[in-house]
């Protein structure tokens, strides 16, 4: 119902990551399912997650006696392990172990190193279209016998920049994450909590609001974003004001909200 609200278009998501099995975080994939169904997907959806969610999702299929109309790939995550598990001509997506109460993971998506950009302005004009998209690929315009013809950093520009995004929750406060996010352009982080209830946030194995904060901090993060606030805070901005003293460049992800990177 939210996809829908927002107008994100169902048929383009081909891959859903599942970070561990706690209601809040999975318990919307059927639905999502039916209605990809609906309607009328065809392409296959590949589901990410720990060990267990194959059967919830199977199981509630075999006992509503119902098949969708497309193939369900089921990719499992593996307990502390830090690994590829996606990649594509764009792409990586990386998970890494967080600490909670179920074993959870986080994922990194990395974009690969971009082409080439080509100058428009400098470009000569002839030039045949393999020769632009070895220009792309940074190499020089070169005849049939070898000769260089056009230098590529005359006619290029140097490529856009990769961009990378992690997404951590649930999980305590974890410096071990720290040189695993190094960099990262945007981390999303729980902050389950403000500092005042830091108890509360190791009993049930979250983060502050604080905790969130410092990793960002330490990580050295372009940008980072809040979520996964307990229902007892009605105002999120102590949250973002405790986050901002430590670490400024601090937004709330609130539903509705659009996040940039550029490049």
């Amino acid at each position: 119902m939210q996809l829908m609200k927002f107008q994100a278009n169902l048929h383009r998501i081909n891959h859903i990551f599942i970070s561990h099995l706690h209601g809040d975080h999975y318990l919307g994939l059927m639905g999502l399912i039916f209605t990809m169904h609906l309607l009328r997907r065809t392409n296959d959806l590949h589901i990410y997650g720990h060990r267990g969610l194959n059967e919830i999702i199977t199981t509630q299929l075999r006992y509503s006696q119902s098949a969708p109309g497309f193939k369900l790939v089921f990719h499992q995550l593996e307990k502390d392990e830090t690994r590829t598990i996606y990649e594509d001509d764009a792409l990586t997506i990386e998970t890494v172990p967080l600490i909670h109460k179920l074993t959870c993971s986080g994922f990194i998506f990395r974009e690969k190193e971009k082409p080439r950009r080509i100058d428009k302005e400098k470009l000569p004009s002839g030039l045949l279209i393999q020769q632009i998209v070895n220009l792309k690929r940074g190499e020089d315009v070169v005849d049939a016998e070898g000769n260089l013809i056009h230098k590529n950093s005359d006619l290029t520009l140097p490529p856009r920049k990769s961009r990378s995004y992690a997404y951590c929750a649930d999980t305590a406060y974890n410096e071990q994450l720290i040189e695993k996010l190094h960099g990262i352009d945007l981390l999303y982080h729980e902050a389950t909590f403000t500092a005042d209830e830091a108890s509360k946030a190791a009993d049930t194995l979250h983060s502050t609001a604080t905790h969130a904060a410092i990793i960002a901090q330490k990580a050295e993060v372009s940008s980072l974003l809040l979520g996964h606030f307990s229902a007892r805070y009605k105002d999120l901005e102590p949250i973002l004001q405790e986050a901002r003293t430590i670490f400024p460049s601090s937004q709330l992800a609130v539903e509705g909200s659009t996040f940039t990177i550029d490049d």
